[in-house]
């Protein structure tokens, strides 16, 4: 049988100070890999955070096909959210305000004057517990743990929340998030912020890889990068459109995330349950990807913000570097009654699946 790997790999470990101080400010923070066959990714408990996936090419060639940096440090001072967990509600809320049940709540403001990602200390700035690790064998895994307390960044009631990492099959990462609102109702919207590269991370920009949705609609997004009119479009006949396999790059200048070139939007997967919502391919390295999932939207960002933003071994990340699908519910479900809403209630369960699989 397959022995447990101790639960904190000794010489992995580094103390980080949490930010919030207090007596048990000193947790580790450790590295913990998964390793099946020529697959392996390696995680951190500093904000579940994928820090990077080896994949083989059709030549057999690994490389680690996730943007990030050397450094456990590093990833306590990012910026860009190089692989972690956003939450308690991921992506934007306007004004950082919501109201729920006659009562409204104040949230931390972290991106101009509008919440973002759980505010300043969400779950991406939080050391989490490793609950269970096997680094091996068949399915390896990592089961990690956050207990986000009432009143953090603004958020109502206590939230106990588990995620787990695991190899289900060959090339295949799954991951299973679940949240118990434990004695007040609450918004929950998790979403994975992994960069990817199929060619590898740093190889260059990724607007030559192929990208097909199961999307026929997107909700349009201000200049603020909110749902502000609550609309729902078609993507048919617009520069979203990516029903069919469309390079990343073919329409990119037609399209602004904020104020920039670029997609940063939020796409309606077509259907419910855990379904197929992407596939991406980099006809260069013969990589490929499929993700499933349970949720009912997806945001798709393509790096627009590096900016020789500093990553693995010296290299640097430029505009486009990476992409990110980040399944979650419809943004600023909070400020619109007419989107799926996002509100657990004491006893119920937020559950939110993912699953990678990588072909080459």
């Amino acid at each position: 049988p397959m022995a447990r790997a101790p639960v904190l790999p000794a010489l992995l470990c580094l103390a980080v100070l949490a930010l919030a101080g207090g007596a048990d400010a000193r947790k580790l923070v450790g590295v913990y890999e998964l390793k099946r066959g020529d697959f392996s990714i390696k995680m951190t408990n500093w904000g579940a955070t994928i820090m990077s996936i080896l994949v083989p090419d059709s030549k057999g060639n690994l490389a680690d096909v996730v943007l990030g940096m050397d450094t456990l440090a590093e990833y306590v001072n990012d910026t860009s959210y190089f692989g972690p967990l956003n939450g308690r509600v991921a992506q934007r809320m306007a004004r950082g305000r919501f109201v729920l049940d006659g009562k409204v709540y104040h949230t931390y403001i972290n991106d101009g004057k509008n919440a973002i990602h759980g505010g300043k200390r969400g779950f991406s700035k939080v050391i989490w517990t490793v609950k269970e690790y096997v680094a091996g064998g068949d399915s390896p895994y990592i089961t990690m743990y956050y207990r986000s307390f009432d009143g953090e960044q603004g958020f109502p009631g206590d939230l106990d929340v588990y995620a787990t990492y695991q190899l289900t099959g060959p090339y295949e990462l799954s991951i299973r998030t679940n949240a118990t609102a434990l004695n007040k109702a609450t918004p929950v919207n998790f979403l994975q912020h992994v960069y990817l590269n199929l060619g590898g991370e740093g190889s260059g920009d990724i607007l030559g890889h192929t990208l097909q949705l199961s999307a026929s609609r997107y909700t349009p997004l201000d200049v603020e990068m909110l749902p502000s009119s609550g609309r729902v479009d078609p993507v048919a006949g617009t520069s979203y459109d990516f029903r069919t396999p469309t390079p990343i790059g073919a329409r990119i200048r037609q399209v602004m995330g904020g104020k920039v070139y670029g997609y940063d939007i939020n796409y309606v997967i077509d259907g419910e349950g855990m379904r197929k919502v992407a596939a991406v391919r980099d006809g260069k390295s013969g990589r490929a990807l499929e993700l499933w999932a349970n949720q009912p939207a997806m945001q798709l960002y393509t790096g627009n913000f590096l900016n020789h933003t500093k990553g693995k071994g010296g290299k640097l990340y430029e505009q486009y570097g990476g992409f990110c699908l980040e399944t979650q519910a419809y943004p600023d479900a909070v400020n619109h009654p007419e989107f799926p809403s996002v509100t657990v209630r004491p006893g119920q369960v937020y559950k939110h699946d993912m699953r990678f699989t990588f072909s080459f």
